[in-house]
């Protein structure tokens, strides 16, 4: 790879790690061609953008961007390594959960992830990051609970009415 290319590399990655507020480190090594093309065609049916890349150019990427911001995720830049990038922060812990349920395999690895500037590093955390509650989930929870005393006021007034229409009916 000439010094251009890896530049150009770098680049495409900063431009990546600028427009996602979510990314996840990922070791494929070991997976097949037609693994690795599957786990591709996964992530882009979800909206999730992947893209392996040599780990010195992601960290210059990074460092180029805010090093001390992702200082946490360097010491996972090691073998090979995939990124996904969504919108949705556990979009991507969900498409490695199921993809390693159908290949009956523990790969893809987990090696980190980057969540609204919070870093979650290991394996470990995989199950973790498939129970974030996205923007849209938290929303609605908020909704349900502002609207929750509003319907027992509105069943207790309703409630109210009919004991006094039934009373004046007797």
């Amino acid at each position: 790879m000439t010094k251009d290319q890896k530049n150009e590399v770098i680049e495409i990655l900063k431009e990546k790690f600028a427009q996602y507020n979510n990314f996840y480190i990922t070791d494929t090594e070991s997976l097949t061609v037609a693994q690795v093309s599957s786990l591709r065609r996964t992530c882009f049916d979800k909206q999730v953008e992947m893209k392996v890349a040599k780990n010195t150019l992601i960290r210059k990427a990074l460092e180029s961007l805010d090093a001390e911001k992702y200082a946490g995720v360097y010491e996972s830049l090691n073998n090979v390594t995939a990124l996904m990038f969504s919108e949705n922060p556990k979009e991507p812990a969900l498409i490695i959960s199921s993809f390693r349920k159908a290949s009956n395999g523990e790969k893809p690895v987990l090696k980190a992830a980057f969540i609204n500037g919070d870093i979650y590093t290991g394996d470990n955390n995989q199950k973790t990051l498939t129970q974030i509650k996205t923007k849209n989930e938290l929303i609605g929870e908020v909704i349900g609970l502002l609207q929750s005393p509003a319907k027992r006021v509105l069943a207790a007034l309703l409630h109210h009415h009919e004991k006094q229409a039934t009373a004046s009916a007797e």
